[in-house]
C-alpha cells in the first residue's frame, strides 16, 4: 500500500511540472504574438505579417498608395468610364483592415494559433461614401438607363389613342456600392474593373392594366353617340365631339375615368343657349354647306351634366340618354326644319369688277358683309335696302358717287349699286322671281348691259323671291381693290338646283344723245357726256332635266344720256 502512494505523488509531480512548462510556453508564445498581425498575412497583396498594428497601417498605407490613385473602369451597358476612386466615394479604412486581419493581442489559443498558422491575403476593408457616389450613378444612369413610361389612354377625334407602356431601366444603388467596395484593390496588377448591371424598371401602369381600360370604358365610351334631354329639346353629342372631355387617369397602378368637365360644360353650352333660342340655320363651312344646328334656351345645373356623364358615356345602344332637369325655351326653326332646305349645291354665281377706290372698297365691302349668309326659305323675298339698312357713316359706310337726276353726285353708300347687280345676277340665273329691280339711268359698262341693279335707301330697292321647295344660302365675297388694279365682287347662291335659265342679249335701239350741262356749285362733278339706247334681254325658264320651256321673261331697259357736264366755278 505504501508503494501504490508513493507511485501516484510521482504521477502528480510530473502532471504539474508539465503544466509548468505548457503555461510557461504558452506565456512566451502569447508575449511573442502580442498586438502583432499574423505571420504571412497580406492585405491586397501587401505584406503586414508579424508587424504590430500601428506598423501594419503604415505598411499598408504605403503599399497601396499608388493603386488607390489609379483610376477606376465602371461599365455600364458596355460602355466605360473612367473615375478618380474620391469620386466615387471609396477609401481604404486601413487601421479596421488590420484589425480584421488579427492584429490584436489575446489569450485566445484560437488568436495564438492563427499568429503563428494563419497567415492569408485579405481583402482591405473599403469604405463607400454614398453622398459622393450618388450623383456619378445619377449621370451613368441618365446616360444609360431610362425611365419607365407608363401605359396611357387618351382621347381625341372620336377615337382613344394608347400609349403602350415601355420598361425602363436603371442602376441598383446598393448592389453597385457593394461591387465598387469588393472589387476595388483585388486585383494587384491591373486597374480596378467594376461591371455594373441594369435592372429592368417595371411601369405602374403596364399592358394588361391597358387592355382592361380600354375593354372597361374607353370602347364602351366612344360606341355611339350620347344625349342630353333638356325637356323636349335632345343634345346630341357625337363620340368625335365629346371625346376630347374623357380622360382616364393613373391612380394606385389602374387607369381610372375622368371628366373635363370645363370642356364639357363649354361643348354643352356650344349646343344650346343659356338666353333666348336661336334658329338653325346653314352656313357655309370649309367652302361648302352645312346645317348649323338649332339652339334651344336652357336655364339647367351644370352639376347635373357632369355627375351624370361619366355614367352615361359607358351604357349600351339604345340606352345613351339622360334627362336634365331643366326650364327650355324652344327655337321656332329647328335642325330638322334646316335640313329640310336641302341647300346641298351651288346654283348660280356672278362676279363683277370695280376700279379701284377707297369709298367702293369700303361700302361694297360692308354691303357684302351684312348679305353674306343670308338664307332664303321658300317663298321668302330677299330685299337688299331690307337687309342692308341705311347706308349711314353709324352702318360703316362712306361717301361715294352716285347717279341723281343723270349726274353724278356725292353720297353716303356711294358704290353699293356694284352689289346690287351682282346679287340680281346671282338671282337672275338662279331662276328667282325678279320682283323689283331698277337699272341704273344710264349704262356704265362695268356692268353687262340690260342686266344690273341700283339702288337708294327709301326709294329703289333690289327684291327678288324664293320661288323653289328648297331654301336658298347667299354667299356674297369682296376682294378690294387696294393694291391692285381692280376689285372683285362675287356672289354665290347655294340650293338644290330646280331651274334650267338660259337668256340672250338683243341689240342696242332708239339711239338718243347727251346734252351738255353747266352747273355752278362745291357739288359739281364734271363729266364727259354718252348717249342712251334701248334694250331687251330674255330670260327662257326651263325646270332642271325637263328641256320643256316654261316661260319666256322679258327685261326691257331704257338708259337716258349720260349728260355733259361743266362746272363753272
Amino acid at each position: 500500500m505504501k508503494s501504490e502512494r508513493e507511485g501516484g505523488r510521482a504521477v502528480l509531480f510530473v502532471l504539474l511540472g508539465l503544466g509548468l512548462l505548457f503555461a510557461g510556453g504558452y506565456a512566451a508564445a502569447y508575449v511573442a504574438a502580442g498586438d502583432k498581425v499574423p505571420r504571412g498575412t497580406t492585405v491586397a497583396g501587401v505584406d503586414i505579417g508579424g508587424r504590430t498594428q500601428a506598423s501594419a497601417v503604415e505598411a499598408l498605407e504605403d503599399g497601396l498608395a499608388a493603386r488607390v490613385a489609379e483610376p477606376v473602369i465602371v461599365t455600364v451597358d458596355a460602355e466605360s468610364r473612367e473615375f478618380a476612386p474620391e469620386d466615387l466615394g471609396l477609401s481604404v479604412d486601413y487601421q479596421a483592415s488590420v484589425e480584421a486581419a488579427g492584429g490584436e493581442r489575446s489569450l485566445d489559443p484560437q488568436r495564438l494559433w492563427d499568429y503563428y498558422t494563419d497567415g492569408e491575403d485579405l481583402a482591405p476593408v473599403v469604405e463607400v461614401d454614398d453622398s459622393l457616389l450618388g450623383p456619378v450613378l445619377d449621370d451613368l444612369e441618365a446616360e444609360f438607363g431610362a425611365e419607365p413610361r407608363d401605359g396611357a389612354i387618351s382621347f381625341a377625334t372620336g377615337k382613344a389613342i394608347v400609349t403602350n407602356p415601355v420598361t425602363g431601366a436603371s442602376i441598383d444603388r446598393e448592389a453597385a456600392s457593394d461591387s465598387l467596395a469588393a472589387q476595388w484593390l483585388v486585383d494587384e496588377d491591373d486597374p480596378t474593373s467594376v461591371a455594373l448591371d441594369l435592372a429592368e424598371v417595371l411601369p405602374e401602369i403596364d399592358d394588361a392594366d391597358v387592355i382592361e381600360a380600354m375593354r372597361g370604358f374607353a370602347n364602351p365610351a366612344l360606341a355611339g353617340p350620347v344625349a342630353l334631354v333638356f325637356g323636349d329639346s335632345p343634345v346630341e353629342l357625337a363620340p368625335s365631339e365629346f371625346a376630347p372631355v374623357l380622360r382616364l387617369d393613373a391612380v394606385d397602378g389602374a387607369l381610372v375615368p375622368g371628366l373635363n368637365t370645363k370642356a364639357l360644360i363649354a361643348l354643352v353650352e356650344d349646343a344650346i343657349t343659356s338666353e333666348a333660342p336661336e334658329d338653325a340655320t346653314v352656313a357655309l363651312v370649309d367652302g361648302r354647306p352645312k346645317v348649323v344646328p338649332a339652339k334651344p334656351g336652357v336655364s339647367y345645373r351644370r352639376k347635373d351634366v357632369t355627375s351624370a356623364f361619366l355614367e352615361l358615356v359607358q351604357r349600351t345602344e339604345g340606352e345613351r340618354s339622360v334627362s336634365v332637369d331643366a326650364k327650355v325655351a324652344e327655337p321656332d326653326f329647328t335642325t330638322k326644319d334646316a335640313r329640310a332646305l336641302k341647300i346641298r349645291e351651288k346654283v348660280s354665281s356672278f362676279t363683277t369688277y370695280y376700279p379701284p377706290a377707297t369709298y367702293r372698297d369700303i361700302n361694297i365691302g360692308r354691303a357684302a358683309e351684312i348679305v353674306d349668309g343670308t338664307v332664303l326659305k321658300p317663298g321668302e323675298t330677299f330685299s337688299l335696302n331690307g337687309i342692308v339698312g341705311e347706308r349711314t357713316a353709324e352702318n360703316g359706310f362712306t361717301e361715294g358717287f352716285i347717279i341723281s337726276n343723270g349726274i353724278l353726285k356725292e353720297d353716303l353708300g356711294g358704290g353699293v349699286s356694284q352689289m346690287a347687280t351682282t346679287l340680281y345676277n346671282a338671282a337672275f340665273f338662279a331662276g328667282l322671281e325678279d320682283v323689283e329691280h331698277k337699272a341704273h339711268s344710264f349704262y356704265i359698262d362695268r356692268y353687262p348691259v340690260g342686266r344690273e341693279a341700283t339702288v337708294a335707301w327709301g326709294a329703289v330697292d333690289l327684291r327678288f323671291k324664293n320661288n323653289t321647295p328648297y331654301g336658298v344660302l347667299v354667299d356674297a365675297k369682296v376682294i378690294k381693290s387696294a393694291g391692285r388694279s381692280q376689285g372683285t365682287v362675287t356672289v354665290n347662291m347655294w340650293s338644290t338646283e330646280y331651274w334650267d335659265i338660259s337668256s340672250s342679249t338683243g341689240d342696242r335701239y332708239k339711239f338718243t344723245s347727251p346734252k351738255t350741262r353747266r352747273l355752278k356749285g362745291d357739288d359739281c362733278v364734271p363729266n364727259k357726256g354718252y348717249g342712251g339706247f334701248d334694250i331687251d334681254v330674255k330670260r327662257f325658264v326651263r325646270k332642271v332635266g325637263d328641256p320643256t320651256l316654261i316661260r319666256t321673261e322679258n327685261i326691257h331697259t331704257t338708259y337716258i344720256p349720260s349728260d355733259t357736264v361743266i362746272c363753272e366755278n
